[in-house]
């Protein structure tokens, strides 16, 4: 079982602690999640901090084994202004995550495709005006930060009736950094063009691939997440998805290998490990 560097109390008084006029930094959380903290506003990007999975699925013929320990229980994530589900699938949209950071964040800004609203409020019970809706193209500013929605294919860029987005990623823009976190997606047509455009200063991109043998959706294989990375610009890549669970995960030495070849800057994080980023320096 992986362990984390910091977990619990000793990861929320990291957090906590993190008090600067210019620089962000992020953590990790495990699977896509991370949490972002600038000038004392959060971002808490796809969390999934619960064993839900991983009892859904036991005794069947496609098992979540976990690989990794839960990084900090969400109740002790206090003072999150803002939170973000890409898609429906669990590990980013997770009653049993979410429900409780909703309960310690009352003032929480809920940010979800415009597309997913109904399944949703249905899943965590909630109302349904409660979450702020994007689609592709459309931009929406939550406190300080400008956040812009587009298109994740997983396996496709599927949407609804309305032409809307089922599977999202987000540009987000704040003082003079662009970051983008992918959610879960494929390498599709028009993203490395869109990508170069912003020129990210921080990528957070999924490197477990996509094998069909897993009977999973797919996203970048670790190879494809460091050719992104370099031809758009990104100041640097944080790789994702991977070490939660057995049969869906990849060695982050086979990234950082890619990495070295494209010559991509990145920084592979441990689990509750910390990094920050300071462009006035």
């Amino acid at each position: 079982m992986i362990k984390p560097i910091q977990k619990n109390e000793e990861l929320k008084k990291d957090i906590d602690a993190f008090k600067h006029s210019t620089a962000f930094k992020f953590w990790w959380l495990g699977q896509s999640g991370f949490l972002l903290k600038w000038k004392g506003k959060t971002i808490l990007f796809d969390p999934y901090l619960s064993d839900f999975l991983s009892k859904k699925y036991e005794n069947t013929d496609k098992p979540h084994v976990r690989i990794s320990e839960l990084v900090i229980q969400p109740e002790m994530l206090g003072k999150i202004d803002i939170v973000t589900s890409s898609h429906n699938h669990t590990d980013h949209l997770d009653a049993e995550t979410l429900l409780p950071i909703f309960k310690n964040n009352p003032d929480i800004k809920f940010l979800i495709p415009e597309a997913n609203r109904a399944f949703v409020c249905d899943r965590l019970k909630c109302e349904i005006d409660l979450p702020i809706g994007l689609n592709e193209g459309q931009e929406v500013w939550i406190h300080d930060f400008k956040f812009i929605g587009l298109p994740a294919a997983h396996n496709e860029i599927e949407k609804d009736e309305k032409g809307q987005c089922k599977f999202m990623s987000f540009i987000v823009k704040f003082g003079p950094y662009t970051i983008y976190h992918s959610g879960d997606t494929l390498w599709y047509p028009g993203l490395a063009d869109t990508l170069s455009q912003h020129k990210p200063d921080l990528a957070f991109l999924p490197i477990n691939g996509n094998k069909p043998e897993r009977r999973v959706a797919g996203n970048l294989s670790a190879e494809e997440a460091a050719q992104l990375g370099k031809i758009t610009g990104a100041g640097c890549v944080v790789p994702h998805h991977y070490n939660l669970f057995e049969f869906n995960t990849e060695d982050p030495a086979v990234f950082e290998k890619s990495c070295e070849k494209y010559q991509t800057p990145n920084k592979i994080l441990k689990l509750g490990e910390g990094f920050a980023i300071d462009k006035m320096i």
